[in-house]
């Protein structure tokens, strides 16, 4: 009797243990299947700027910066046209060696002015994906019409944080960061950062969604919310901290 128990019970923790695999059999395969259709949304798919953005998308855009041919196989398959700039360095802490322009008749990207905008590769996908992925869609969604234009205010300047004559250096220090001033609309009128930031209509609700958006993007978004310094614009970076990633979006 003792024998026929001990076997039954083997029998049930045998049968347990199949049904257990079992299970995490399926569950392995409905991951992989959400996977595969959300590759933005898992740290190891390759990142592809086809995908909307995802999860991980913004540490993989930093990830970048270290791979500048694999930036710009990023941009290549995304048929992005573009012209590599020479190597620049001033100093010890100035200067690039991934810098980049988007071609000036290239029709996936909406125009910067002015029109001479060098800047990093990851910062270059990084402002692809906001234009495709956030800004268009935005300014359809509260102005009913497309930006034609983005008004920035520069990328490299080889300065310390906020002009300060100590402390570290700026991401501009790199080419690694750019601040958006504003935004031209197909009709010819004009949204600014410092003259529609704190209004209550369409014009403040869709600078809000590209501040919002591009948090997801950029590994450092400041915005009027931040403080004095940026009132009139948006400062977006792709600073690299490490393996904790942390990011900033004020």
């Amino acid at each position: 009797m003792r024998k026929r128990d001990r076997a039954a019970r083997r029998v049930r923790r045998i049968v347990r243990l199949l049904v257990a695999l079992a299970l995490l059999f399926i569950l392995a395969l409905v991951v992989y299947g959400w996977a595969q259709r959300h590759p933005q949304d898992t740290p190891w798919a390759p990142l592809d700027l086809a995908h909307p953005p995802g999860l991980f998308t913004g540490r993989k855009l930093v990830a970048l910066s270290e791979d500048f041919p694999r930036c710009q196989a990023l941009l290549d398959r995304a048929g992005v046209d573009y012209t590599v700039l020479p190597e620049r360095r001033e100093g010890e802490n100035c200067g690039y060696d991934n810098g980049l322009r988007f071609a000036s008749d290239e029709p996936r990207i909406t125009p910067f002015a002015p029109a001479s905008l060098g800047i990093s590769c990851p910062v270059a996908a990084a402002l692809a994906l906001w234009q495709w992925e956030v800004v268009q869609p935005a300014a359809e969604r509260h102005l009913r019409m497309r930006v034609t234009r983005i008004e920035h205010l520069g990328s490299y300047n080889c300065r310390r944080l906020y002009g300060r004559s100590s402390g570290d250096y700026s991401q501009h220090a790199t080419a690694n960061a750019v601040d958006i001033a504003g935004f031209r609309l197909a009709d010819g009128s004009r949204i600014s950062v410092l003259g529609d930031w704190k209004d209550s209509g369409a014009k403040a609700a869709f600078l809000r969604d590209v501040r919002d958006g591009a948090c997801k993007l950029f590994s450092t978004v400041l915005s009027p919310d931040y403080n004095a310094a940026h009132r009139d614009h948006f400062h977006l970076d792709q600073a690299n901290r490490g393996a904790m990633g942390w990011r900033s979006c004020r």
